[in-house]
């Protein structure tokens, strides 16, 4: 055990610290076919430690991710992993509560492939240990302790994720419930040199591979370095004399006679044939010279013609500008829309903003032009009455043109703020008018919802207490009913004896206004509904009513029914002419009296 201690130098010392990274985690679990715990924490493998002396920012390579194929996204937090029961040879390992908080876990070192495992039975050995975390990975190395805990370290970092999966299952040694076969099992991250030393020099290798990558990218985009020049030799200096003599070549040739006269290669017996080569070099000094002279020429003429090309443009300009100003004037703008206005201002604005930038470029070029005519006085002094009298007639059409263009920006301006003026006192007088409009008509219809509002919740009362009058009278109506159908049941058939005292009851039924039990329900209805207007209701208005009983009632029937009935309704008029209405009312209790 102490040579295994050498090997692996552990530091067995569990910390509660976080669990590790959530993706390894998930693959972890999912490559044992169990759902994976819902945790955060620290990276798998994190960056590169800057202490050690190399390249940082460099990702690890992950030992999980080649050959597990997609691996699926980890479950929320708040959702509970499902442990099962792990059953193997000698021993089960049974599942921790759902419901407690996940077995702290200290800081993963960096190419942690070795775990701590504690609370191991006391007869447990290593064989079991084996059979235990052999399914999570190929072991490379056990050590036991006798305070049962052990350290395993795998072949693989992503094994490590998959025994931490293991922690807080309870083991048992066959079916044996003995303590010493029994345990609680405690898996944590351990600190081992062989690991940081793999680590290392992994990282090393990687930092090898990033420099040599950027090597190669910065000898890809290192501009090409300039072909070397030959040694001097009696043949090469008869090249270099060919070819200063030669236009095309001579920018070649002429580095190379200054590389040799740098490296020292003149002395007596070549001083000949170096002093020929600069002599050639400089016969093409006049050559320079007069392509110098050739391209000022080219150049005052491309100013010239990009003179006359500018002045013409801006007559072009001064026209279009002329065109929107005339537009402008009263009698052509009345005839236009308030769009093409608006179009017309916008446009006349740019073309004169463009025009002035024109101009000044214009009168830019004129001024350099006299101050180089200005020169040239100073220079050759026969010269200098005809350049003054240029100079004032450039300088005489130049404020020419420069008063004509400040004319025309007044006119514009002043014609804008016309405009504006208008558009403003138009804006604001309609904007009053239809404000204070508006104001009225919402005043208005605010008072008549709230007139209408109130009349509707007193109508609403209204009908709403008829309505539970009407519902009262009728559960007294029903309740009189029943106790007349209960007496008439109650009542014994009479004899054939008695049928000469039924005869005139028979008679008297027969004669009697009332001829089925159902005008019975209408006229105690209809009683108890004009009881509650005692100042008498049309015939529409009980109808409507009725209806709402038995939709089948027509105002025909009922308004026969109550004229048969003239001891218990009376029918009145009231109001003159086209306002007489007909009144219905109930006079049952006079009509008792009068029977």
């Amino acid at each position: 055990s102490a040579d295994g201690g050498r090997n692996l130098s552990l530091d067995s010392i569990p910390m509660g610290l976080p669990m590790s990274d959530p993706a390894a985690w998930t693959t972890a679990m999912n490559n044992l076919g169990m759902a994976p715990m819902g945790m955060t924490g620290q990276p798998l493998l994190p960056d590169f430690d800057p202490a050690l002396g190399m390249m940082t920012g460099i990702p690890p390579i992950n030992p999980m991710m080649p050959g597990l194929g997609i691996v699926p996204p980890p479950i929320p937090p708040d959702m509970p992993a499902v442990k099962e029961i792990i059953h193997c040879k000698s021993c089960t390992l049974f599942p921790p509560n759902p419901h407690l908080p996940p077995p702290a876990t200290r800081e993963r070192p960096p190419g942690c492939k070795t775990v701590f495992v504690g609370g191991l039975p006391e007869n447990g050995t290593e064989q079991i240990i084996m059979e235990v975390f052999e399914q999570c990975g190929e072991v490379i190395a056990i050590r036991k302790s006798k305070k049962n805990f052990c350290h395993i370290r795998f072949a693989e970092e992503f094994m490590v994720d998959k025994a931490l999966y293991l922690s807080g299952y309870r083991i048992r040694l066959g079916s044996s419930t003995d303590k010493k076969d029994t345990g609680r099992l405690h898996v944590d991250f351990a600190q081992a040199r062989d690991d940081l030393y793999e680590w290392e020099c992994k990282q090393r290798m990687l930092a090898r591979e990033e420099r040599h990558r950027r090597r190669l990218e910065e000898e890809r985009f290192r501009p090409p370095s300039p072909p070397p020049v030959v040694h001097y030799s009696d043949h090469e200096c008869s090249v270099v004399a060919e070819k200063l003599k030669d236009d095309t070549k001579f920018l070649e040739a002429i580095q190379t006679l200054l590389t040799w006269i740098e490296r020292g290669e003149v002395n007596r017996r070549t001083a000949n044939n170096f002093y020929s080569m600069i002599q050639s070099a400089n016969s093409h000094i006049r050559r320079l010279v007069n392509e110098k002279a050739a391209h000022e020429k080219e150049m005052e003429e491309a100013k010239e013609k990009f003179k006359l090309a500018l002045s013409g443009i801006l007559v072009q300009f001064e026209q279009i500008v002329a065109v929107y100003h005339s537009a402008s004037k009263q009698k052509a703008w009345d005839h236009f829309t308030k769009a093409q206005r608006k179009n017309i201002s916008v446009w006349c604005k740019q073309a004169e903003e463009i025009r002035n930038i024109h101009n000044d470029e214009l009168m830019g070029i004129r001024r350099e032009e006299e101050m180089e005519m200005s020169d040239e006085e100073i220079e050759d002094p026969s010269e200098m009455k005809e350049t003054e009298e240029s100079a004032l007639v450039s300088q005489v059409e130049a404020l020419k043109e420069e008063n004509d263009s400040l004319r025309w920006q007044l006119d514009a301006y002043r014609n804008e703020v016309e405009l504006l003026k208008q558009e403003q006192g138009k804006a604001s007088r309609d904007e009053d008018t239809t404000k204070e409009q508006q104001m009225k008509l919402l005043q208005q219809a605010l008072q008549g919802m709230q007139k209408h509002l109130l009349k509707v919740q007193d109508e609403y009362k209204k009908r709403e207490a008829e309505l539970e009058k009407v519902r009262e009278d009728k559960l007294k109506i029903e309740a009189l009913l029943e106790n007349l159908k209960e007496q008439e049941s109650s009542t014994p058939r009479v004899c054939a004896c008695s049928q000469e005292k039924e005869s005139p009851v028979e008679k008297t039924l027969s004669n009697s206004p009332v001829k089925s039990e159902r005008e019975v329900l209408l006229v105690g209805i209809i009683s108890t509904f004009l009881h509650v207007h005692p100042f008498g209701a049309s015939i529409e208005y009980i109808c409507s009513y009725l209806q709402r009983l038995d939709s089948k009632i027509c105002t025909a029937e009922v308004e026969v029914l109550m004229t048969r009935l003239q001891n218990t309704f009376r029918q009145e008029l009231s109001g003159v002419g086209a306002s007489l209405e007909k009144r219905w009312k109930f006079c049952g209790f006079d009509g008792l009296k009068m029977t």
